[in-house]
């Protein structure tokens, strides 16, 4: 090798090798988080009628501005706030280049950035690349529990970054207020920014409401809050998200931005903007849609050998497989491959230090059909186990 690798222990994630799996076994695949279904037909005219437009060159680096214009006062409603859609708010490829941009304008060689476990395999290689080191703290399942006095012995003269993640993904809990308060209260005198990844923001079951960080006034001011069109308009492959952060934060954003993807596809911008500025109300309904498909592969689960567990938001779900074996998470996934043709997501591979568990994650963004194929699949493995 002519050079030496940055990410030497790095491989392929998790989601595609198991997807790989499920081609490669003909199994059905409620793993990976992706709809099956297809998108809302006026948002698709919305993308036809911007294209025919010419709207086909690059878009602003920081974003079309009507997009921008739309975000804000879809935060405004969300949350109270305002939002300045010129020097606050930036588009990115994605949720996950929102992410990196963040990280690498937080965090310089030799900082610490804390992470909490199960975690999105994402946030530790932007850090490593970055020059950082990354501080993993578990939620231990299968509550999946906050421990601030357990952060608080963790944040050190380094930390620089504290990421956070609600609706939490895998997991499936979600965050409060009293928590935010006392993240608060940690870092109040640090200086310590927080990275709040909150791309399942309006899938939240059973009555419950996001709590932002962009609603909290003392950690608005030091957040990155990271916000994806994908999940909320069942578009994944469009990759369009979205960072909203206090000037000063988003002036360094966009430095790292414009150097990373510049500017993001112009047609599907336009689109997005129009479809809310026509329906402003399209994206409140995604709780209930996603409840109501938790709620059906539960009960198709019952008495099965998959303890299913309460899921507070995002539109995935977490079964427990313990009455059915005690292998290890990855070789129980790739059984359920193999023996029920269905691909799931173990957990383990979410932690640096695995605690044991028999865990997998379920993805409800599916066609009812689908769901109840999975379900059916999963009782009649469970009969032969």
């Amino acid at each position: 090798m002519r050079f030496r690798s940055k990410l030497p222990d790095v491989g392929t994630t998790i989601f595609t090798v198991m997807s790989r799996r499920a081609a490669d076994e003909g199994a059905l695949n409620v793993g990976q988080g992706f709809p099956d279904y297809p998108i809302d037909p006026r948002l698709a005219g919305f993308v036809q009628q911007a294209i025919d437009e010419g709207r086909n060159q690059y878009a602003p680096m920081e974003g079309v501005g009507e997009l921008r214009e739309v975000i804000a006062r879809k935060l405004a409603a969300s949350y109270a706030i305002s939002v300045d859609p010129e020097s606050e708010v930036t588009v990115t490829c994605g949720a996950t280049e929102s992410i990196y941009d963040a990280i690498q304008a937080a965090v310089g060689a030799g900082d610490e950035a804390i992470v909490f476990d199960p975690a999105y395999d994402a946030y530790e290689p932007a850090i490593r690349l970055a020059g950082g080191r990354c501080v993993r703290i578990p939620l231990r399942p299968p509550e999946f529990a906050y421990d601030w006095a357990e952060v608080g012995r963790a944040l050190g003269d380094r930390t620089r970054l504290l990421i956070l993640n609600s609706p939490h993904n895998p997991s499936c809990t979600a965050i409060d207020p009293a928590e935010l308060d006392a993240l608060a209260a940690l870092i109040r005198d640090r200086p310590i920014t927080v990275l709040s990844d909150e791309v399942y923001e309006h899938v939240l079951f059973d009555g419950r409401r996001h709590a932002s960080v962009l609603a909290h006034p003392e950690l608005r001011e030091r957040s990155f809050a990271v916000f994806s069109f994908g999940k909320t308009l069942h578009a994944t492959g469009w990759r369009i998200g979205y960072c909203v952060a206090p000037p000063d934060l988003t002036r360094e954003l966009r430095k790292i931005h414009q150097f990373n993807a510049f500017s993001i596809a112009a047609p599907l911008q336009y689109a997005i903007a129009r479809y809310l500025r026509a329906d402003p109300q399209a994206v409140l309904g995604l709780g209930a849609f996603f409840e109501a498909k938790r709620d059906l592969l539960s009960a198709r689960l019952r008495g099965t050998g998959f303890r299913v567990l309460p899921a507070a938001g995002t539109y995935f779900q977490l079964v427990d497989y313990r009455d059915l074996g005690r292998d290890n998470d990855l070789v129980f996934a790739d059984r359920l491959i193999r023996e029920a043709k269905i691909a799931t997501i173990p957990l383990s591979p979410f932690y640096a230090e695995p605690p044991p568990m028999t865990l997998l994650r379920l993805c409800l963004a599916k066609r009812d059909e689908t769901l109840e194929a999975a379900a059916e699949r999963m009782r009649a493995f469970s009969a032969r186990a």
